[in-house]
């Protein structure tokens, strides 16, 4: 029987939520192993703990992601087919979050909010082949034999790091795949502070994943664009010039009434009013820093570090 090695990264003494939803599998204990790995370097800690695990397969969760309790039997159902590279699946926001966390979450599986990345944050189709563009680093899975042959995650790169893995994965024509079935609950930032520095963030690490792979998604640039667009209407006196300004406006507002009305709920609209726009342009904003000054070759101090730490050894129950 095929054995996986669960890969959670944590930040030293942090809380490992993801634990409560692993020890409701119904998969076989001495089939998997789940491992610990404490740092401040993502990437690193979920390298190193690849290079120990002890399993065919790889399944990388963060420290919150609630996996169900078939996740082990819908992963290996389709690494039964041999050109299956990686599988993984989306991140849903819980019903029990706080209104501003259920009204990001429906921002981001939403088409005007989260775009061609938008079926990361919901549940929608059937298992199919896809790009990174659905797949997203808190619910992914690898062959071992593949993730270490391709040289693993590059460990300049946080976040985006499995975005450039992925590219040269399904360059090297093997396949990836999407089951919308394969979801874990995941609670979206607390508050409206904590979501602009994640959207920033995810606008810088997708600017630096494009200096390393000199791969250039032109519609993952137009926020970029964008905010040089705004920051040069006051210069330019011209109503025409204005009418893309005006359009943007016009799909926040109908995006808010979209998601709101879908939810049943007066107070989202207003809450997308204000989410909505914040998401492009923190966004926006990330991917100019990430352009203008890349963090490729910063460490942060004391990042090298990891330490593994095996709660639930291979073979062995809890």
């Amino acid at each position: 029987m095929t054995r996986i090695s669960v890969i959670i990264p944590v930040k030293p003494g942090g809380m490992v939520k993801a634990l409560e939803g692993l020890k409701r599998s119904e998969f076989p204990l001495d089939l998997f192993e789940v491992i610990v790995a404490e740092g401040r370097r993502p990437s690193r800690q979920r390298n190193q703990a690849a290079a120990c695990a002890a399993g065919e397969i790889l399944y990388f969760l963060d420290d919150d992601s609630l996996v169900p309790p078939d996740a082990f039997q819908r992963v290996l159902s389709q690494f039964q087919d041999p050109e299956v590279a990686a599988v993984g699946g989306p991140s849903l926001t819980p019903t029990t979050d706080t209104p501003l966390q259920r009204a990001i979450g429906a921002a981001l599986a939403s088409p005007f909010g989260g775009g061609w990345v938008r079926n990361r944050y919901r549940k929608t189709g059937h298992v199919r082949s896809t790009s990174d563009r659905e797949l997203i680093l808190c619910n992914l899975s690898f062959r071992r034999e593949t993730f270490l042959g391709f040289g693993g995650l590059d460990e300049r790169l946080y976040p985006n790091e499995e975005n450039e893995l992925l590219e040269r994965i399904s360059r090297a024509g093997l396949k990836l795949v999407h089951d919308p079935e394969l979801a874990v609950l995941r609670s979206q930032r607390p508050t409206f502070r904590a979501f602009l520095r994640q959207l920033f963030g995810y606008g810088r690490g997708r600017a630096e994943q494009t200096l390393v792979s000199l791969a250039v998604p032109v519609m993952g640039l137009m926020p970029a664009l964008f905010i040089v667009y705004l920051v040069s209407l006051p210069l330019v006196g011209s109503l025409a010039y204005a009418i893309p300004f005006a359009l943007f406006l016009l799909a926040v507002i109908t995006g808010a009434v979209v998601e709101g009305g879908r939810a049943g709920s007066l107070p989202m609209v207003f809450r997308l009013l204000a989410i909505l726009p914040a998401l492009h342009l923190a966004y926006g904003v990330g991917l100019l820093a990430g352009f203008a000054r890349p963090r490729l070759h910063q460490r942060p101090p004391g990042g090298e570090s990891v330490e593994l730490r095996t709660v639930k050894p291979m073979g062995e129950p809890w």
